[in-house]
């Protein structure tokens, strides 16, 4: 049986993906800081600083300069933008905090591995040179700046 080596990431899609490395982070830091029994409102304060300044503009992107590749009416995009609704209804909630941390931290490892290994690699191979031409020019991420204020999970 011939195994399938994965796919490259084109350039253009490079810094969403570094980007979402630091989401991964996230969650992981939330798990930590339930392990280490941290106060929610803590790791809330963190999640929802991370929330406004990441992943607030990453989704727009997304959904601006990447989603359009395969269309609204795609089933991996459709997926995709319920995902960014449903996470940010999880963030935008302040009932249950422990309760929506522990479904954020879920939630957001599985939409990021979602759009890592079956809606990127669809894009990168349908995406003609001018849209990933396009998507380079409008969206550079920035080296990433960590919220050092309380580092709850060290």
């Amino acid at each position: 049986m011939e195994e399938k080596k994965p796919l490259k990431r084109h350039k253009a899609l490079q810094p969403f993906s570094r980007e979402h490395h630091h989401g991964l982070l996230l969650c992981w830091k939330i798990r930590k800081g339930f392990l280490s029994k941290v106060e929610p409102n803590r790791i809330k304060t963190y999640a929802d600083w991370f929330y406004e300044t990441h992943l607030v503009p990453h989704f727009s992107d997304e959904e601006e300069f990447i989603f359009p590749i395969l269309g609204e009416e795609h089933e991996h995009i459709k997926k995709a933008m319920a995902e960014h609704r449903r996470l940010a209804r999880l963030f935008e909630d302040k009932a249950d905090i422990a309760r929506n941390l522990n479904r954020i931290e879920e939630e957001l490892e599985k939409h990021i591995r979602f759009e890592e290994r079956t809606l990127f690699p669809e894009i990168q191979e349908v995406a003609t040179p001018e849209q990933l031409d396009k998507i380079k020019e409008v969206h550079e991420s920035a080296p990433f700046v960590e919220n050092d204020a309380d580092p709850f999970w060290l």
